[in-house]
């Protein structure tokens, strides 16, 4: 039996997924979460090995929230489900760990194909993207792209803060969030402003949105 953890901040998503699933016979799914934080629990408190992953969820996005599950535990498979199509996207997760990625447009029955792909250790990667991405791979990446990517520029921590920030979040609920002092958040904020040349919470939040930090819907 193949268990599995869903995260997605809808739950009319979770529960689309998890009855599809459970019409499997050799599918069970165990756990689900509405944010990053919750998933990475689980997945400790669960041992599930396949994580189906939103990119954009509160508090820790599916990206941060894949390196910190796969740094624990690096045989379980997480496979993406997200909106977002750009190759940036697709390519900061897979450095992640991830082992699949798909599109939330998707049919529901190349979810299940994809389970199954990634627990026989292949790569799977949607169809509706893949030639998005092999362009990408062929004409490269832009180095401005990169250059300015917050997974190049920013430290996870500085990353988590400022997905925290671009949520609205004061300083004290990030220093609580995080389990760290008022003072070392404060030294956070100031760095990555300081490395992005940005020092207003209003471009920081769009420049959050666009990297896929966080999202519009948060």
């Amino acid at each position: 039996m193949i268990k599995i953890v869903l995260a997605d901040d809808h739950q009319i998503v979770r529960h689309g997924l998890r009855s599809l699933l459970s019409a499997e016979p050799d599918l069970v799914v165990v756990g689900e979460a509405d944010n990053g934080r919750e998933v990475v629990r689980l997945v400790q408190e669960l041992s599930p090995q396949v994580v189906i992953m939103d990119i954009s969820m509160p508090d820790l996005n599916g990206i941060e929230a894949t390196r910190q599950i796969l740094a624990e535990a690096s045989g379980v498979k997480v496979i993406a489900l997200s909106m977002h199509s750009d190759g940036l996207f697709v390519l900061n997760m897979f450095k992640a760990g991830a082992s699949g990625y798909l599109l939330k447009d998707c049919a529901l029955e190349e979810l299940v194909k994809a389970v199954r792909t990634v627990m026989n250790r292949q790569v799977y990667l949607s169809p509706s993207i893949s030639d998005i991405v092999i362009k990408d791979f062929v004409i490269g990446w832009s180095s401005a792209e990169s250059s300015s990517s917050a997974y190049s520029i920013l430290t996870a921590r500085e990353r988590q803060v400022l997905q925290l920030m671009a949520e609205g979040k004061s300083t004290n609920q990030i220093a609580d969030s995080l389990f760290v002092s008022v003072k070392t958040v404060e030294a956070h904020r100031k760095q990555l402003m300081n490395k992005l040349d940005i020092h207003s919470v209003a471009e920081l939040t769009k420049y959050a949105i666009r990297q896929g930090l966080t999202s519009l819907e948060v």
